[in-house]
């Protein structure tokens, strides 16, 4: 396993361009959450309204959870783990 920082994760998730991932992370309950998801899906509001902040001010990454079939969005600062390309990394601060 390699230790990257959360620049270097968020880089890695951008440049998937769609490939499937896993990550491991703590949700806002604090319980610990296995993430199987991928990126480049596109969501589309119901309303056709905007979303009413942008996510990469707050350091958070939407995504696209393959089990439920639904959007999610990513926080790196709580981001523990990340598998891509094969390749499994810690998260450091």
């Amino acid at each position: 396993m390699q230790t990257i920082n959360k620049q270097e994760a968020k880089q890695l998730i951008k440049d998937s361009k769609g490939l499937i991932f896993s990550t491991t992370y703590i949700k806002k309950d604090n319980t610990v959450r296995t993430l199987t998801s991928r990126t480049g899906k596109q969501y589309k509001s119901k309303t056709g309204r905007p979303a009413p902040y942008k996510a990469e001010n707050y350091d958070l990454i939407p995504l696209y959870d393959m089990r439920k079939k639904a959007f999610r969005m990513l926080n790196l600062n709580t981001l523990i783990t990340l598998s891509i390309n094969k390749t499994k990394y810690i998260i450091n601060e």
